[in-house]
């Protein structure tokens, strides 16, 4: 803009950068599901690994209650350690995963390639 010196703009991108820090930190933070596996999962339960000790659904994390193909899902109630994860997909397919390491704040996945033992519908 005519007129603007680099004086009015420092507060401007000083304000800018203090809201957008934190929010990209708080997400950082955020263990992460990453669905890989071909299709949209509409269950999704983990439990520590070789219990049946499952968490509540984790696609209530979601706004649409599902997690798409390549979509990544926010975990929570979940620490650091091996997992086993129990899902559903919109085709009917159950599946259990198991041994699935898991790091707070990290992104973990389920492949095509883990589906083998599925339950067709």
């Amino acid at each position: 803009m005519p007129g603007w010196s680099i004086r009015c703009w420092q507060p401007v991108a000083v304000l800018a950068i203090t809201f957008a820090v934190p929010a990209l930190a708080a997400d950082k933070g955020n263990t992460r599901f990453w669905n890989l596996t071909g299709e949209t999962i509409t269950y999704l339960s983990l439990a520590p690994a070789g219990t049946t000790k499952w968490s509540p659904d984790q696609c209530r994390n979601d706004p649409d209650g599902s997690v798409d193909f390549d979509e990544r899902l926010r975990i929570t109630g979940v620490s650091s350690g091996r997992y086993d994860a129990k899902f559903t997909d919109r085709t009917g397919r159950s599946c259990t995963v198991t041994g699935i390491d898991i790091k707070a704040g990290g992104v973990f996945s389920i492949g095509k390639e883990s589906l083998e033992h599925c339950a067709k519908p």
